[in-house]
Order: structure tokens, then C-alpha cells, then sequence
């Protein structure tokens, strides 16, 4: 039994036997061509274009069906990625200046495009370069000098070096069971796929291909990013039990989402969830999230040519606001920077992205194209109960320019004639130690504080929350992280204002009751979390978990803290 760690990008328990899809070497012999055959070789390369495109025109039109016009827009990126001039240019001089056939001249110039993209390491360039790989390889499939292993496959897990969006979009969860690569991150074309596909899905698997063989048995935990290969009958029944008690919430919770999210003694709890793309708001409700603590906008940036325009985004705001019939939807303003970059900005490379342009930090020097998403929102706004959350506040003077640029926005709407909720509310996301430091400055500026601790923690505790070599250090419940959120907490309310927390710490039931008894008013955390969770408040008084949380600050380490919360929560 070998044990692997990745990035999990897909949620979900499976179990099945390995099939392996190798990368298709280019090894295509270069040969001359007679000068009278020039015109017909470039010819032959043109039908390929065209064949090619036409393939992913069917495959964008299957996906739209299936899933989509935004994952079916993958596919457009692709189609104008055969329309590129310096491929199919580049291919064409070669062919008629050094009179190869067109298959030598087309891995020339692929060449050329890899090279680039290696000098260029940035990780949209490098999610760019598979997509081209992946083009470049139908265009040699249609020439009939490459092959493509068709996704004939029944009850496998899918193990590859990489995977290209439309191999992943001929999978489907009655047939693939899971799949793995090596590669990847949890932004790609792939992992957005799987999600939507409801694949379980584990990228970023240093070596697992070295490490598997056909046939061999694996089990994927698309939630933890755990691979296991061949895993002993212990190991199999004891995901088998966490499987089957997932399956057993998924059962419960149709009765559990009609009951108040209340303590024992009547405190209430909002639970919200943490969403990326619009029809996750419908999962979202199917696990009986009483709103949208977290609505990630930069995804409508991501994997495009273009910028989304004001329409775009406000078909997109209205489709959630109208999913969510009038419940509380809070819209973070674009985030892009740290770990997300968009093909579209001009972004300098920098030492410390999570430092640096990013965020709240980006929109207000590109007010163009926040201003654009203040108006789509302002828009979707008079649709439901819409909220805007800034994200990555770190000056009280952040927040006030914010608000003198949101009365240009409503003041540009009423000259257009366009409807909006004139008293929207406005709030900030606390994820810096500056931030909550100074909370009760910033109270008295907006409506409410979201606490984002996946960024709190590692600022505060100065660790990178993805380097697995110091994966020990990021700890949740570290007194100096608790002890900015009671901050936090306690500002918040001084000021009249309610606080929420939408972190990963918001779907640890144990955690999420300290956080009760710390005084949050709202939890927002990944859809499948919100059953456990409350199952979990309804079973305690907020009088005990009042009296937890005070205790705890008596220990010095996280370790102590986390002891302490299971001894004392036992949560069934």
C-alpha cells in the first residue's frame, strides 16, 4: 500500500483499478518535399485546421448541453487558438521556405510556443500550454500521424500526467469513477470540469504514475486531495464507513434543512455557503444553505481571452440572486492575484503574489474594470438580497475610496435609468492581521465583517497554506489567530454591525462551535459541510460552548486547543 498527497479539486470518495493515459510522444519524422507538392502540403495542414475545429465545435456544443455555456466557453478559447496567425503562419513558412511536410513544420512551431511559454512561467502560461499541447495533438490526430485514446472506460480511476478539458468532458461519473494527474491545480480547465462533472479528483500527485500499474487498485479522497494505491481491507472498509456516513448525512440532511439552525437554547446560527460559479447556488440549496456567505467572482475572469463584460456579469449575479429567492447572497469583488491570474491583465511578476497587486489593491488602480462589476452587481441587486464584500482590506482608506467609487456607480446608473437597491449593503472581508487591528475603525465604515481565516492564518502565523513541508504549522486554533477573531468579533458587534466567517476553519464541526461560542453570527463554508455542522449546533446550548471558548484561552498551543474542543464536543 503506498500513500500519495495532492490537491483535491473535486470532492467525493471512490474506488476502482487504474488505466493509465500516457502523453503521445511527438515523434513525427521530418522528410523533404518536392516544390510541386508545397501547395498541396499546406493544403492537407489547412483541412486539418478545419477538421480539428469542427471536432471542437461538437465537443463545445456537447458540453453546453451538458454542463453549460460557461464550460462550454473552454472550448471557444481553444477554437481561437487554431485561429492563431503565428501557428498556423509559422507552420505554413516552414513548409513553403524549407519544403518539409507539414507535421515536421507543425511541431516546429509548437516548439516555438513551449519555448515561450517556458521562459514565461507564470501559471496562467502554464495551464495555457497544456490547452495548446492538447490542440496540437488533434491537429496531428487529423493529419493521421497521431492517436487520441478514446474515454472507453467502465468503472476506472484515471491516472495521467495532465488532462486536457475535452478528454475530461467525455468522462462521466457512471463510467469514470475518478481520476488523478500529476499535474494541475485547482483553477485549470480540468479541475473545473470534474467539479462540474461530480467527479472525484485529485491533482498535483507528485509521481503516481511511476508508483501505479494497469490494473492496479486505487482509491481517491477528492476532499483531502488523498491518494491511497493499493490500499489494505482495513483501509478500503474504513473509507467505506466515511463514504457510507457522507451518503447517511446526504439522507438526514432532506430532514435536517427544514429545522432552524438553533442551539439547544435558542441562539441562532446562519449557514451559509461558499460558491465559484452560478449553478453551484443550486447545490448550494439542495444542502440546505440558508444563503451565500461567499459568492468567488474572479472565476468569470478566468480561462477567457476577454474581460466579462457588464451584461455577462449581471446575468450571472441575477442568476444567483433568483436561485436563492430572496435569501442573503454576498458577492466578493474580484480577488484575482495570490494563486489566480487571468490571461487577460498585464500582471508583473512578483516575489510574493499573496503581497502583492491583488484583490482590493488591483481594482482600485484598474477602476475601470471594477467599476464595471460595482454596476452589474448594483444591477442584479433589485433581484434579491445581494451584498458586497471587498476582499483583502488592509487601510481604512481602502474602504472609503471603495465607497466614494460605489456612489459614482449609483450616480451612473440613475443617468442610464438603471434600476438598482439604492441601499445595498457594504462589507469587508478581514483576512489581514492589519485589518483586525484596527476592526473597530473599520466597523464604522461598512455594514458587516466576513473573517477570512485561510489568509488570516498564514499572514498571522507567516505560512504558506500550500507548502506541504511546513503543512504542520498552519494551525487554525493557534491563540494568536482566536485571538484576532474575538477581536474582531467583539469590534464588530460594539458597532452595531454583524460578523461572519467564511474560511475552511467554518466546516470543522468543533471548530464551528468555539466560533459560536466566540460570538460569530454566521458561518459560510463548502455546501457539503453545512448538514454535519448543524447537526452539530443543534445538539449543544450557546451557554456551554460560551464557556468553552473563554476557556480555551488559558492554553498556549493549538494542539492543547484542538484536545480540549474534542474532549469536550463529542460530536457523534
Amino acid at each position: 500500500m503506498k500513500v500519495f498527497k495532492g490537491i483535491g479539486v473535486s470532492p467525493g470518495i471512490s474506488f476502482g483499478k487504474v488505466t493509465i493515459l500516457r502523453d503521445i510522444p511527438f515523434v513525427i519524422p521530418e522528410y523533404r518535399i518536392k516544390k510541386e507538392d508545397v501547395e498541396g502540403e499546406i493544403e492537407r495542414f489547412k483541412k486539418a485546421i478545419k477538421e480539428t475545429e469542427k471536432e471542437l465545435k461538437e465537443v463545445k456544443k456537447k458540453v453546453r448541453e451538458k454542463l453549460g455555456k460557461k464550460y462550454s466557453d473552454i472550448f471557444s478559447v481553444h477554437i481561437e487558438f487554431l485561429k492563431d496567425k503565428l501557428l498556423t503562419e509559422k507552420t505554413i513558412n516552414l513548409i513553403r521556405e524549407e519544403r518539409i511536410n507539414c507535421e515536421s513544420a507543425l511541431k516546429r512551431a509548437l516548439w516555438e510556443f513551449l519555448l515561450f511559454f517556458k521562459k514565461n512561467p507564470t501559471k496562467v502560461l502554464k495551464d495555457r500550454s497544456k490547452d495548446f499541447v492538447d490542440i496540437v495533438n488533434k491537429i496531428f490526430k487529423n493529419l493521421g500521424k497521431g492517436k487520441e485514446k478514446t474515454a472507453d472506460f467502465k468503472e476506472e480511476i484515471i491516472i495521467a500526467e495532465d488532462l486536457s478539458p475535452s478528454q475530461t468532458a467525455s468522462f462521466t461519473k457512471d463510467t469514470v469513477f475518478g481520476f488523478i494527474t500529476e499535474k494541475g491545480s485547482a483553477t485549470s480547465h480540468t479541475a473545473i470540469m470534474a467539479r462540474a462533472l461530480e467527479i472525484p479528483a485529485v491533482v498535483g500527485v507528485s509521481n503516481i504514475i511511476e508508483n501505479v500499474k494497469e490494473g492496479d487498485k486505487v482509491l481517491i479522497d477528492g476532499d483531502e486531495g488523498i491518494v491511497i494505491v493499493n490500499p489494505t481491507p482495513s483501509v478500503i472498509n474504513k473509507y467505506k464507513e466515511k463514504r457510507e456516513r457522507i451518503l447517511r448525512y446526504k439522507k438526514q440532511f432532506y430532514i435536517l434543512k427544514k429545522l432552524p439552525t438553533k442551539t439547544k437554547d435558542g441562539k441562532e446560527i446562519k449557514l451559509h455557503a461558499n460558491i465559484e460559479l452560478p449553478q453551484e447556488a443550486i447545490t448550494a440549496e439542495k444542502y440546505g444553505a440558508e444563503g451565500i456567505g461567499l459568492y468567488r467572482t474572479e472565476y468569470l475572469y478566468l480561462n477567457r481571452n476577454d474581460l466579462p463584460s457588464e451584461e455577462e456579469q449581471f446575468q450571472a449575479y441575477k442568476k444567483v440572486a433568483e436561485i436563492m429567492g430572496g435569501k442573503c447572497v454576498i458577492i466578493r469583488t474580484l480577488d484575482i492575484g495570490g494563486d489566480k491570474f487571468a490571461s487577460t491583465f498585464n500582471y508583473p511578476t512578483e516575489l510574493n503574489p499573496f503581497l502583492g497587486w491583488r484583490a482590493i489593491r488591483f481594482c482600485l488602480e484598474r477602476k475601470d474594470i471594477f467599476e464595471t462589476q460595482l454596476k452589474a452587481i448594483m444591477r442584479a441587486s433589485i433581484y434579491g438580497d445581494l451584498k458586497i464584500m471587498i476582499p483583502m482590506i488592509s487601510t481604512v482608506e481602502e474602504v472609503i475610496e471603495t465607497k466614494k467609487l460605489l456612489k459614482k456607480v449609483k450616480e451612473k446608473l440613475k443617468k442610464e435609468k438603471k434600476e438598482f437597491k439604492e441601499n445595498i449593503e457594504l462589507g469587508i472581508m478581514i483576512e489581514t492581521p492589519s485589518a483586525a487591528l484596527i476592526s473597530d475603525k473599520l466597523a464604522e465604515e461598512v455594514d458587516f465583517f466576513s473573517i477570512g481565516t485561510n489568509d488570516l492564518i498564514q499572514y498571522t502565523i507567516a505560512v504558506d497554506r500550500i507548502n506541504n513541508k511546513i503543512a504542520h504549522l498552519y494551525q487554525p486554533c493557534h491563540p494568536s489567530v482566536l485571538k484576532l477573531i474575538k477581536q474582531v468579533i467583539e469590534n464588530g458587534h460594539k458597532k452595531g454591525i454583524w460578523v461572519g466567517l467564511c474560511g475552511e476553519m467554518a466546516s470543522i464541526p468543533e471548530i464551528a462551535l468555539l466560533l459560536i461560542g466566540m460570538g460569530i453570527d454566521e458561518l459560510s463554508m463548502s455546501p457539503i459541510s453545512i448538514p454535519e455542522v448543524k447537526k452539530a449546533i443543534r445538539k449543544f446550548s450557546f451557554k456551554k460552548l460560551k464557556k468553552i471558548s473563554e476557556k480555551i484561552f488559558e492554553f498556549s498551543t493549538h494542539s492543547d486547543i484542538i484536545n480540549y474542543l474534542k474532549e469536550n464536543l463529542k460530536i457523534e
